[in-house]
């Protein structure tokens, strides 16, 4: 029997309170996630979101509610797609393992091998290993690039030609940011001719009709959902200090504005080709990319054997960074992997990627589960909407 989400309601910054339908339904099994979902609302200033989880390649819950659009006050619907930041890392690092599989990328040979011009300055021995490990030492560009130059791609490969590792490469981590995007972006389209949102659509999305891009097309720009900022957001480091520069892209993206110049409900920048944290995508996008990944879905054949799987969940980079942070996470080839103390998974066979406004999506191959929660209003990166969920799904199984 499915479960109905319940009535809740919806706190806005300004302290008025509205009463909130949430849309969509759960197997009776899973319906504290429902319940987790409907608290989501009263316990926090959530606007818009979603939830969706399969298992089994079965999707056992799909539940969204709230506004998609504060402006007009228009619903978040089931398809909304919302801004997922580096949520993209998990789509570039599964089209990363998907060559490999193919024998078509060796993600421990040198970068260089299938892009000769970036063996310089001391790169010649970085590997794909280290990048998705964020352990070859470039996690930030050293020129200033303007706007346009960033939509272009071909100067972001030079800049990245350029660099110079900031510690030998393989020896510690640090986040890479975007460049973790562009560079492995820019390895899949020497190996295929395309570029990795290209790419993703051309193997993946289209063929499982999945709602997830890396540059939304125009004919969604209208129907997604726009980002809010909640108050009390962590202000950023200065603008010289290597984690600004790190997200930023040295000034020329604006983070976390949203309705600045470029910033991220910006179609010119949601349109282009941002690897590294320019996704869009709705909840049962995400999750179906996951359930597609460690089971496949609706009977489909599962994307990643169980061997590509156990490599990308091996454990390359925990602990403090180069710039003496430990945030408590833990890096496989790409993808996060559980981390108790900032995002609880379902175990060791779990990897995933969240995003910048508290998005996350994850797979585990294990309880065959993929899980995404999307949502328009920024909290913060890795606070608790999400983890709520997860800890409702993980009691449900």
């Amino acid at each position: 029997m499915p479960y109905r989400a319940p009535v809740a309601c919806l706190r806005h910054q300004d302290e008025r309170m509205a009463a909130v339908e949430h849309n969509g339904w759960a197997d009776e099994r899973f319906g504290a996630v429902a319940d987790a979902f409907s608290r989501n609302f009263t316990e926090f200033p959530e606007l818009g979101a979603a939830v969706t989880v399969f298992v089994g390649g079965r999707k056992v819950a799909e539940l969204w509610g709230g506004v998609a659009d504060e402006r007009t006050g228009r619903p978040w619907a089931q398809d909304t797609a919302v801004p997922v930041f580096s949520c993209a890392k998990g789509i570039v690092s599964l089209c990363a393992h998907l060559l490999a599989q193919e024998g078509r990328l060796d993600l421990d040979a040198p970068v260089a091998r299938y892009w000769p011009e970036f063996a310089r300055h001391g790169k010649e021995a970085i590997t794909c290993r280290m990048v998705l490990g964020h352990r070859a030492g470039i996690p930030a560009l050293d020129d200033e690039l303007a706007f346009d130059e960033i939509a272009a791609w071909k100067p972001v490969i030079g800049a990245i030609e350029e660099l110079r590792p900031l510690w030998e490469p393989g020896t510690a981590y640090e986040y890479h940011g975007h460049v973790f995007g562009f560079l492995i972006g820019e390895v899949i389209r020497r190996i295929t001719g395309l570029t990795p949102g290209a790419y993703f659509r051309q193997a993946v999305g289209d063929p499982l009709g999945l709602r997830a891009w890396i540059g939304l097309p125009a004919e969604e720009f209208d129907d997604r959902a726009r980002l809010v900022e909640a108050e009390g957001r962590p202000e950023m480091p200065g603008p010289e200090h290597l984690l600004t520069r790190i997200v930023t892209m040295n000034g020329a993206l604006v983070f976390p504005g949203v309705d600045v110049p470029h910033g991220w409900n910006d179609p010119a920048l949601l349109g282009m080709e941002l690897p590294g944290a320019g996704a869009t995508a709705s909840a049962s996008g995400l999750a179906g990319l996951y359930a597609a990944a460690v089971t496949g879905i609706d009977g489909g054949r599962r994307l990643l054997t169980p061997a590509t799987v156990a490599d990308a969940v091996r454990e390359v980079s925990s602990g403090q960074g180069w710039l003496g942070f430990d945030a408590g996470t833990r890096w496989g080839s790409g993808f996060l992997l559980d981390s108790p103390s900032f995002r609880p998974m379902l175990g060791e066979t779990s990897f995933g990627n969240d995003g910048a406004g508290g998005q996350f999506a994850f797979g585990d191959e294990e309880s065959g589960v993929g899980f995404a929660y999307v949502a328009n209003r920024m909290i913060g990166h890795g606070d608790a909407r999400a983890n709520n969920l997860i800890e409702a799904l993980r009691k449900s199984l």
